[in-house]
Formats: C-alpha cells, sequence, structure tokens
C-alpha cells in the first residue's frame, strides 16, 4: 500500500500553504521559498492547486486523477464532488471526527485496525464513509490514553456534516460536506482547469 511519506513541514513551505494542520509547520517559513512565491504560468498555478489538494489528504497521483474521473460523471459540480469524495474517505473522518490529531494518524489508526464502521472493523484508508454511517473506535482502543486525549482536545471542533458522540467515541456522517463547510483553502476550478486540457 502506498503512501505518501515525505517531510510534512518542509512540503508545507514548498505548496506555501499549512496542508498537515500542524499549527507550527509554518513557523520557519521564509518568503521565496514556496512555489507560490515565484511567478507561475497558469499552468504552474493549476498544477499547484493540484498539488495542495492531494497533499491536505495524503493521496497518491494515481488514486487522486481515479477520484477526479469519479466526480467527472456526479451530477454536482465537479470540482466540488471531488473535495466531498476526498472529504468522506475513512481516514479522513476519523481526522475530522477527533479521534486522531493528523490525517496520517488517522491512516495509521485504521490500517491497524482500531476503527469500526457501523459496528464492523475496517481497515481500508481510502474506504467511502457514506451518510448515515456510524465511524467509532473499537472498544480496546478507547482504553489508549493518546486517541482519549485526542479526542477530548478536538471536542470543541464541530463540523455541521458530522454528528459527534463523545461518550461513545463515535460519529456520524449526516449528510455530504458542503463546499463551504470544508475548511480547506484550494481553488478547485484550478484543478478542473488542469485536468480538462
Amino acid at each position: 500500500m502506498a503512501k505518501m511519506m515525505g517531510p510534512r513541514f518542509k512540503q508545507c513551505r514548498r505548496l506555501g500553504l499549512n496542508v498537515c494542520g500542524h499549527p507550527k509547520a509554518m513557523d520557519i517559513s521564509v518568503k521565496g521559498t514556496s512555489r507560490a512565491d515565484k511567478k507561475l504560468s497558469a499552468y504552474g498555478l493549476q498544477l499547484l492547486e493540484k498539488q495542495r489538494l492531494r497533499a491536505y489528504y495524503g493521496v497518491l497521483e494515481k488514486q487522486f486523477r481515479n477520484y477526479y474521473k469519479k466526480a467527472e460523471k456526479s451530477k454536482v459540480s465537479t470540482g466540488i464532488a471531488l473535495i466531498q469524495m476526498l472529504e468522506c474517505r475513512l481516514d479522513n473522518v476519523v481526522y475530522r471526527l477527533g479521534l486522531a490529531n493528523s490525517i496520517r494518524q488517522a491512516r495509521q489508526m485504521v490500517v491497524h485496525g482500531h476503527i469500526l464502521v457501523n459496528g464492523k472493523k475496517v481497515d481500508i484508508p481510502s474506504c467511502a464513509v457514506s451518510v448515515g454511517d456510524t465511524v467509532s473506535l473499537r472498544e480496546k482502543s478507547r482504553n489508549n490514553e493518546m486517541f482519549k486525549n485526542n479526542f477530548q482536545e478536538r471536542s470543541l471542533v464541530v463540523y455541521p456534516y458530522l454528528a459527534k458522540n463523545e461518550e461513545s467515541f463515535a460519529g456520524t456522517l449526516i449528510k455530504m460536506p458542503e463546499r463551504n463547510e470544508v475548511p480547506i483553502e484550494i481553488n478547485e476550478i484550478l484543478i478542473v482547469e488542469f485536468y480538462s486540457k
């Protein structure tokens, strides 16, 4: 199973955006080090935006292209459908619920079998979570101090498309996320333009 494993802070500085979500990621960022600081062509801007979105969700190129092909066939606009698909990945839902403090940690939790979807163990991070699905922490894993602390620290962070249940370390996807509810700084129109050439 392939995954993005490069240095996170370096990637954030190169892309000129805090894509890993760590509060200190951009602390040593200097003007002129990011691709966004340089004069870019229209193609360069589109490519940068695509790389930023890929980095947000930790998705490799081939998988990202497959998501884009599916998004093209959806009824809503391609850019919004692409973001909805990425936002409904199991590893991302685990992260948004606050069970993990980064997407990488959420991915590891899923792979190691700590996460249940509708009461059944799922160990595929890219698994699509459907509306109405309940994602929870396995009973045995609820005693883990790190998971407990993650969930308590991020209990104030609430997303309108997710319903949290703090007693059972669980959450439910109550609707598909709308574009303005997804906390990422991306211009998805540039990504659509990049792939439509």
